[in-house]
């Protein structure tokens, strides 16, 4: 599949109708998806026929990506009963068998999916003002439950810091491309009809 035909794909799939600012939802867009998926898949060969999660999946944009390029199974998980709904509803119109979600908190996933994963890839909160430290939360979650690899954004600015951990843990990081995230207005208290956030998008695997 083209990665203009995995974008316009993923253009179907609907978003939050109310986002809440205590979970940081802001949508991932079609061509954020669409790039992160097609490398995943073409570059690194991690989802086709391989079982994948993802974290921290809202309406489910990578999780719907990464079934239409054919993983074995994706499952994601969220904690938020409401974009579940949005996402089961997505599921529905796509007809896609070989995918699946579950309600939790990602922070306490503990050990129950301890490495039954190939893959894991999130798009995870960045971790600002209420969340101080959940990007790392879920990094370290993901790490948990991939036994080949975990793909992520992070800011820019906090590569530095990923980095430093990242060795703590042994384990390896690679950036893989750096993004222009459009951050657009979704709440009332932005000012800006959007916002770039500049973003890494990393690949992570155990050494």
């Amino acid at each position: 599949m083209k990665l203009k035909e995995l974008e316009s794909c993923l253009q179907q799939v609907d978003g939050f109708e109310e986002p809440k600012i205590l979970l940081e939802q802001y949508p991932t867009s079609p061509h954020i998806a669409g790039c992160m998926l097609y490398t995943i898949h073409n570059t690194f060969d991690d989802i086709q026929n391989k079982l994948v999660a993802d974290l921290g999946c809202g309406c489910g944009v990578l999780s719907i990506g990464a079934a239409v390029l054919d993983s074995g199974l994706c499952v994601g998980f969220d904690i938020d009963s409401d974009a579940l709904e949005i996402f089961k509803r997505n599921v529905e119109e796509f007809e896609l068998p070989n995918i699946d979600m579950v309600q939790s908190d990602i922070c306490s996933i503990g050990s129950s999916y301890a490495k039954k994963f190939d893959t894991v890839i999130m798009n995870p909160p960045f971790g600002t003002k209420h969340n101080q430290g959940i990007d790392m939360q879920f990094l370290k979650t993901a790490l948990s439950m991939a036994s080949k690899a975990v793909y992520s954004l992070h800011k820019t600015s906090t590569r530095d810091h990923i980095q430093k951990k990242t060795n703590d843990w042994k384990v390896k990081m690679e950036v893989i491309a750096e993004l222009r995230y459009d951050l657009p207005a979704s709440y009332k208290f932005h000012k800006k009809k959007s916002v770039d956030i500049q973003v890494d998008f990393i690949r992570f695997t155990p050494t």
